[in-house]
């Protein structure tokens, strides 16, 4: 969507701007291998730090294999909880192997420890994906987790079953609390067992819905004798295997929070709850996790900070939640009130296909009075239209989204270049370009994931001319030398600041 967008100002500043290219994935962001996609999380970490830290899914790798995460106090509470009250450890979280959320592999170590530690039932809720692995794969991963639960279930001694679940889209994984219903539907599905009943996770709406993707598949509950096979009841104990916070946060809150008012959670059930990791340390959510976050430390914000430059973030919804609190290193308060800015632009409650501009004609709006009113040092937004519309599967609406950031970056500059303002543009991830793929029998299918593809990093400065050193000029094929770590010490240095000994080098 990417090549094939009318796109006039990002072709021009390609062409005639210091420009190369990042790394945006794998080992760059601080994730397991090169076949790791990257996400706007890790890549929004690495952009505001300048540096690289074990993630997700590579961070409770290590955790898993090193057996740490069994010694937690959570995983000890959890399992404890289950021995002593004779109940169900439930898991809920995206059922794939696409190492944005979650890892399928993951939940198997941890429902193999669980029937090693006396654990006698365990229920699993799945979220189909469809997004961060090719779009209709999810019997495949149904499949691998049915096989495995009857491996787990053959000696008698553990009863283990799939109890719920729907697509990623549709059912509990919302973001941003955009859109609590969604919410609501999982808490019904997953812990109070409502909804329309199948025997089995692979009998669900596909054989109902030709060419449905997993994605967009309704919330399931699966029932033997018309009994949901797993409620969540008193005593149980639940834990969100989901590593990656944005999607983790609002279900938490539901299971967490006593004063919770986002939806009618009807009778609450005295459970133990833990997550993955903390979604949010400042807000303390979830209370119990089993895998401690990167400790980020010496972000960007703080250098600007102790240097007492004024900071400005935008974005709409989508994409709010990253441009200040995973860009400060997974931090929800501000390092300074007096010099930390923040502006939310709500986003549209619908799918993105149907209004793929989304909110970048308002962020533009905004970010012109901000140049205007010469308050801020360093300025940054996110224009979500590439990720999200991208993510729809919709190469049409895709370039619409593509066409749309186009079009404020051409208003962008023309302020940029009256108020004497540097312009960086670059990209947290690939997706946009990206949208067909080819599936294992050879076929053409919708791509909805994001891609592993370098992103493009442009400086425009209309007085200044800047040259990045030991530029080797991108080409397929051809490593990149740098990633997103590398943008904070650019930016530090284009401020004549000093970057702390820890950062990656700047690029300029």
């Amino acid at each position: 969507a990417v090549t094939l967008a009318n796109a006039p100002t990002l072709d021009r500043l390609l062409r005639e701007c210091p420009n190369t290219r990042l790394k945006a994935h794998g080992d760059a962001v601080g994730l397991p291998t090169d076949d790791d996609m990257g996400n706007s999380e890790v890549g929004h970490n690495a952009l505001g730090c300048g540096q690289i830290y074990s993630q997700g899914a590579k961070l409770v790798n290590e955790s898993i294999e090193s057996g740490k995460m069994y010694q937690s106090e959570a995983w000890k509470e959890l399992v404890d909880n289950c021995k002593a009250n004779n109940s169900t450890l439930h898991f809920i979280g995206l059922l794939s192997d696409g190492n944005v959320h979650s890892n399928i592999k993951h939940l198997f170590k941890m429902l193999t420890e669980a029937k090693n530690e006396g654990i006698k039932k365990a229920r699993v809720h799945i979220l189909l994906d469809g997004r961060d692995v090719p779009a209709t794969s999810a019997p495949i991963y149904i499949e691998q987790l049915e096989s495995f639960l009857k491996e787990l279930n053959a000696d008698g001694a553990f009863d283990g079953k799939i109890a719920s679940g729907g697509g990623r889209m549709k059912v509990t994984m919302d973001r941003y609390q955009a859109d609590w219903p969604m919410v609501e539907l999982g808490w019904k599905t997953h812990v109070k067992g409502e909804g329309r009943q199948f025997a089995s996770a692979v009998e669900t709406y596909r054989k109902e819905n030709d060419g449905i993707i997993d994605q967009d598949l309704p919330a399931f509950v699966i029932a033997e004798n018309g009994e949901p096979v797993g409620k969540i009841v008193d005593k149980d104990s639940v834990i969100l295997f989901n590593f990656r916070g944005d999607r983790a946060i609002e279900l938490s809150m539901a299971f967490d929070d006593d004063d919770f008012t986002a939806f009618d959670r009807g009778a609450k059930p005295d459970v133990c709850f833990a997550g993955m990791l903390q979604y949010d340390g400042d807000l303390k959510l979830p209370a119990r996790f089993l895998v401690n976050p990167p400790e980020i430390t010496n972000t960007l914000t703080e250098v600007l900070v102790a240097a007492g430059l004024n900071e400005y973030a935008v974005s709409e919804t989508q994409k709010y939640g990253h441009v200040t609190y995973f860009w400060n290193g997974n931090k929800s308060d501000k390092f300074s009130e007096e010099l930390e800015t923040y502006k939310e632009i709500p986003s549209d409650n619908v799918s993105f296909d149907q209004r793929p501009w989304m909110k970048s004609a308002e962020i533009t709006d905004d970010l012109i009075e901000v140049i205007k009113s010469k308050k801020y040092d360093f300025i940054r937004c996110n224009y979500p239209n590439g990720d999200m519309v991208g993510h729809t599967g919709s190469l049409d609406s895709t370039i619409i989204g593509v066409e749309a950031v186009d079009l404020g970056l051409s208003r962008l500059i023309k302020v940029c270049d009256e108020y004497g303002v540097t312009l960086v543009v670059t990209a947290d991830h690939g997706n946009a370009d990206e949208m067909l793929e080819k599936n294992k029998k050879g076929e053409v299918q919708v791509r909805t994931a994001h891609s592993l593809n370098p992103v493009p990093f442009i400086i425009y400065d209309k007085e200044v001319k800047y040259t990045i050193k030991d530029d080797t000029k991108y080409a397929p094929g051809v490593p990149t030398k740098y990633g997103l770590a590398n943008v904070a010490p650019t930016i530090v240095k284009m401020l004549g600041l000093t970057a702390p000994d820890c950062w990656q080098e700047s690029m300029i």
